[in-house]
């Protein structure tokens, strides 16, 4: 018996399944995806990675990154841009100075008052494919979009008209603050991470961050315990998915829709877990006062978000198309004249 060539048939065999091996794993499409969020979305997170492993025989991979993780969430587009992540899952408010409809897309005071009608001004009357261009000319790729939920008042002490607010100093950001200002209304600027300690220790008397499970996961519940639905602007937030464009282009038909179907999965999912937990602490009514501003009250907060929503439109006549869309679904629905 030769046993060299069987020695040079093993060594044979062994080289070419490690070769196999190396090609299955070159085949393997792993996707860095960066979140916003923190581990309160880890159940969702597990989801869309088993689906898109499961859905693809284990060709495609998505590495989850919480927010912080490996980049600021202000700078998802340029990474995104650059590669130095695949995908990231964020709200247009955090790059409003980089990209002009930014602030728009993230939601403007009175611009829609349910995610159905929100969806449909993206999704049927425009803006997502102003969006699109929008991204594009930032080296970025639109792939999906999810709809946060409440964004109202939480305060110390009972609000049944804008009047009582004038006594008192509001935790607001950006177009929100300058609503309340057009009322003499006091607001000031606080990280989430100070609301607590803010409304403990008298520093501000109220907050408009977010609805009723972001006010109780930050135990806001034991400092404030008056929540005042304005019907201003809910979804309080909309949120966007990008992906490097070479990425996209490198993906087969069947990958992305595989990737599309699991990130929506995954934002849907993020939506009913907000809607549901909101819903059980209005029914509970253990935590929380609950009450409404007047409807009068409301109609004079989104008359007085015009003068933001005009200086949104002066940044660019993409931006100014975006304005009259929303004016234009305002005026059908009644909320402007």
């Amino acid at each position: 018996m030769n046993t060299t060539v069987i020695v040079k048939g093993i060594a044979f065999g062994i080289a070419a399944s490690i070769g196999l091996a190396s090609v299955a794993a070159a085949e393997t499409v792993r996707l860095r995806f960066h979140t916003f969020y923190g581990t309160e979305m880890d159940e969702f997170a597990k989801k869309m990675r088993d689906t898109v492993k499961e859905a693809s025989g284990g060709d495609l991979r998505i590495q989850y990154f919480r927010g912080g993780e490996l980049v600021a969430s202000d700078q998802f587009v340029d990474a995104v841009s650059k590669g130095t992540i695949d995908i990231a899952y964020g709200v247009g408010s955090y790059w409003g100075g980089q990209l002009d409809l930014g602030n728009i897309e993230a939601g403007l005071p009175g611009a829609w008052t349910t995610a159905e009608e929100a969806r449909a001004l993206f999704e049927d009357k425009g803006l997502d494919t102003l969006l699109a261009e929008a991204y594009a000319g930032k080296g970025v790729k639109l792939i999906g979009r999810g709809y946060g939920s409440n964004y109202d008042l939480l305060t110390k002490e009972p609000v049944n008209s804008l009047e009582d607010l004038k006594s008192m100093k509001i935790r607001a950001t950006g177009q929100m603050a300058k609503v309340l200002e057009a009322f003499d209304i006091p607001t000031v600027y606080l990280p989430a991470q100070e609301l607590y300690i803010g409304l403990s220790t008298g520093v501000i008397d109220g907050a408009i961050y977010g609805g009723p499970v972001e006010y109780e996961q930050l135990k806001l519940h034991e400092a404030a315990t008056h929540y005042t639905f304005l019907n201003l602007l809910n979804p309080g937030w909309i949120e966007t998915v990008i992906i490097n464009p070479d990425v996209w282009e490198g993906l087969s038909e069947t990958h992305r829709q595989i990737l599309r179907d699991a990130i929506d999965q995954y934002a849907a999912d993020i939506h009913n877990w907000l809607e549901e937990g909101n819903q059980k602490i209005v029914q509970d009514g253990d935590i929380f006062e609950f009450s409404t501003l007047p409807a009068e009250d409301s109609a004079r907060l989104t008359e007085a978000a015009q003068s933001v929503w005009q200086e949104e439109a002066a940044k660019s006549e993409r931006n100014a198309r975006a304005v009259e869309i929303l004016a234009e679904n305002a005026r059908a629905e009644g909320r402007l004249k």
